[in-house]
């Protein structure tokens, strides 16, 4: 099959082959390519980008926790929807702390231990990685 496929601002026309290999677990299959640049139209410039106050703010990375005890971190990347503890808050094992949206699905973060809240180091819009902390107990 022939695709034509723009890179860097260059049209180049692709021929990929099909193979009959059947690839089960991690396995590395040779694909042979063959690129060759192709004459095109010329390419019109790029609408100007707009200004750095006109674009949303992304929110901040989480901050680094100062109290010490329990942490509880992100078992997954992903945005905060809602803090629904407060620092100084009792909290018991199991009580939700956190909601962490990830793949389109709210995932509650709970306490892994009874305890008062010491402090909550993300905040609602927070985008977080795995084993980010979230919440100090």
């Amino acid at each position: 099959m022939k695709y034509v496929v723009t890179l860097n601002g260059k049209n180049y026309e692709v021929e990929v082959t099909e193979t009959d290999a059947i690839v089960t677990g991690i396995t590395e299959v040779p694909v042979m390519v063959a690129a060759a640049p192709v004459a095109s139209a010329p390419v019109a410039a790029p609408a100007e980008a707009p200004k750095a106050e006109e674009a949303p703010a992304a929110p901040a990375a989480p901050a680094a926790p100062t109290a010490s005890g329990t942490q509880v971190k992100a078992p997954m990347p992903g945005s905060i929807l809602a803090v629904k503890a407060s620092v100084g808050q009792a909290v018991k094992a199991g009580d939700v702390l956190v909601v962490l949206e990830a793949m389109k699905m709210e995932n509650d973060i709970t306490a892994p231990c009874d305890g008062t809240v010491k402090e909550i180091v993300v905040t609602k819009g927070t985008t977080v990685n795995t084993d980010d902390v979230l919440v100090v107990i």
